[in-house]
C-alpha cells in the first residue's frame, strides 16, 4: 500500500513513499548498515540496486561467482606479466651481468695470484723532440709531404715576422718590442691563423 507524504512534498526528488514488509532482523541489519553511509534508507537501497545492476551481479550466488572469476582472470594476467619480468631479468643476468662479473672475477684472481702491487712510475718530463720532421709509418707519404710543406711555410713566415721586430726604449717606462708590419699583412696573418 502506498502512503503519500502530507502536503504532497517530495523529499530529495523522490515521489511518494511505500511500505515494504521485511523480517525484523533484516530491518535492524539494514538500518545499522544505512547509518554507516549517513544516508536515508531509500538512498542506500537505491545505491545497492544500482550497483548490482551496473555490475551485472546476482545477490543470490551468481554475483560472487562473477567477481571471483574476474579476480582469477586478473590474477592470471598479473602472473603472466610477472613471468615476463622474471624472464627479462634472467636474460639480463645471463647476457650482461654474469659475463661482466666473471670477467671481473678472472681479473681479480689474476691480480691476487700475481702478488705484486702496481707501482707508480715517476712522471718524466719529455725532452724536446726533434724527430718530427722524419716520416712516420702512421701518416701516408702525401699527407706527410703536405704537412711538411705547410710547416716550412709557417716557419718562413715566423722568421719574417721576427726580422721585423725591433726593440723600443722610451724615455719613460719600460722598453717594449715593436713589429714593423703593414695593416694588410697583419689582417692576412690573422686570417691564416684562424
Amino acid at each position: 500500500m502506498e502512503k503519500q507524504e502530507s502536503n504532497n512534498r517530495t523529499k530529495k526528488g523522490s515521489g511518494g513513499y511505500s511500505n515494504i514488509t521485511v523480517k525484523k532482523e533484516t530491518a535492524t541489519r539494514f538500518r545499522s548498515y544505512s547509518k554507516k553511509f549517513n544516508k536515508s534508507h531509500s538512498e542506500v537501497l537505491d545505491g545497492m540496486m544500482q550497483y548490482f545492476k551496473e555490475n551485472n551481479l546476482d545477490p543470490f550466488g551468481e554475483g560472487t561467482k562473477i567477481i571471483l572469476e574476474s579476480i582469477k582472470k586478473l590474477e592470471v594476467k598479473i602472473m603472466k606479466k610477472f613471468d615476463r619480468l622474471i624472464a627479462i631479468i634472467k636474460n639480463m643476468e645471463k647476457t650482461s651481468i654474469r659475463p661482466t662479473y666473471e670477467m671481473m672475477l678472472i681479473l681479480y684472481e689474476a691480480y691476487v695470484k700475481d702478488g705484486r702491487r702496481p707501482r707508480r712510475e715517476p712522471i718524466q718530463i719529455q725532452e724536446e723532440r726533434k724527430d718530427f720532421l722524419e716520416p712516420r709509418n702512421t701518416v701516408p707519404k702525401t699527407e706527410h709531404d703536405r704537412i711538411l710543406k705547410e710547416f716550412e711555410s709557417y716557419k718562413k713566415r715566423c722568421n719574417e715576422i721576427l726580422h721585423n721586430v725591433e726593440k723600443v726604449e722610451p724615455m719613460m717606462g719600460k722598453p717594449y718590442l715593436k713589429i714593423n708590419m703593414g695593416i694588410g699583412d697583419f689582417e692576412s696573418l690573422k686570417y691564416q691563423l684562424k
